[in-house]
């Protein structure tokens, strides 16, 4: 008789099998839990070293800041070096170019007087009736112990009536500032001193209508301001003239008047000097309160300008000096 066994039933969810799969998902669980707790730590690690590296681009940029305001201030003292290297060379340029024509100008200055003087010898030839009358006459003035070069030095104000126009600017200036300062140097100790354009403005404003004090320093400004000094002119000293001898005519007081410039451009000869007569009366002994003094300046004639003008203006000056005890000087250049 053959005995049959029972094949065993294995049971896959017996105590056994849960334990290990219970142990598996622990284990899991597990891992995530240490993941978890790590993480802040490291992010805070993170953290602290990106801030080291912004601090130090920080400082970084910081220096590079300054580096670049030190090479900036050095590149504005360069500039400012080499603009005035600029400037000096410009001026050392300009030295040598009026020496230049310093030079050039001494060796025409013979060629120069000599076409003046055969233009004064052609210009009078071509003289109107006026005019030669007032030329031809033969002025003989008497012995006056008070001069200097013949110029009389017994006046105590001084009246400068200067042609401010552009040919006078612009040709004759540097002469006029000179001659200006010689003639304050012929009266040492003045008690007044004014000066007036040919239109009769005057140089300084705060002393119209008064005079300004002989001072070594208001000498000093006068010749600064006239270097620079260009108001409007039409070329004919007759308002200036008259507006000086009205204002400043005195009976007490003993005064020159001084006309500097190059040509008398309209009206009449005759009608100025009448009027002149009439304003600037002489004294019980004959002698004029103002005396006139002018001087000529061959700007036209140097510069091809109206011969006839310059004429003009000389045989005006001339008869304004002769009937006013005073000197007319016509120059022969420039220089």
């Amino acid at each position: 008789m053959s005995v049959i066994k029972k094949r065993r039933v294995v049971d896959v969810f017996n105590l056994s099998f849960l334990d290990v799969v219970s142990c598996g998902f622990g284990a899991i669980v597990l891992l995530l839990v240490i993941v978890k707790i790590g993480e802040p730590r490291v992010i805070e690690t993170m953290t602290v070293d990106l801030s080291g590296q912004v601090r130090k681009l920080e400082d970084e940029l910081f220096l590079i800041r300054g580096e670049t305001k030190v090479l900036n201030r050095e590149l504005t003292e360069k500039q400012e070096q080499l603009s005035i290297s600029r400037e000096r060379l410009a001026r050392l340029k300009g030295s040598l170019s009026e020496l230049q024509g310093q030079f050039a100008s001494a060796r025409g200055d013979r060629d120069t007087q000599e076409i003046i003087e055969g233009k004064l010898l052609s210009a009078r030839q071509s003289l109107d009736d006026e005019m030669r009358r007032l030329l031809d006459q033969r002025y003989v003035r008497p012995v006056n112990d008070s001069k200097i070069g013949g110029l009389p030095v017994d006046s105590e104000y001084v009246i400068f009536i200067i042609d401010t126009s552009g040919s006078m600017n612009q040709y004759a200036w540097t002469l006029v500032l000179k001659k200006v300062r010689e003639v304050l140097q012929v009266y040492p100790a003045l008690k007044g001193i004014q000066v007036m354009n040919d239109m009769g403005e005057y140089m300084f404003s705060s002393y119209q209508g008064k005079w300004i004090p002989d001072t070594p320093a208001r000498r000093s400004a006068i010749n600064s301001r006239l270097a620079s000094w260009a108001p409007f002119s039409n070329s004919s000293p007759v308002e200036g003239i008259e507006a000086a001898i009205r204002r400043y005519y005195a009976k007490d007081k003993k005064i020159s008047l001084y006309i500097f410039g190059d040509d008398f451009s309209h009206g009449s000869i005759d009608a100025v000097i009448d009027t002149v007569d009439r304003i600037n009366r002489a004294d019980k002994s004959g002698n004029r309160r103002v005396r006139i003094h002018a001087m000529g300046f061959p700007v036209l004639f140097t510069q091809g300008g109206m011969n006839n003008n310059v004429i003009r203006f000389a045989a005006l000056m001339q008869k304004l000096a002769q009937s006013n005890d005073g000197t007319f000087v016509g120059l022969n250049a420039l220089r």
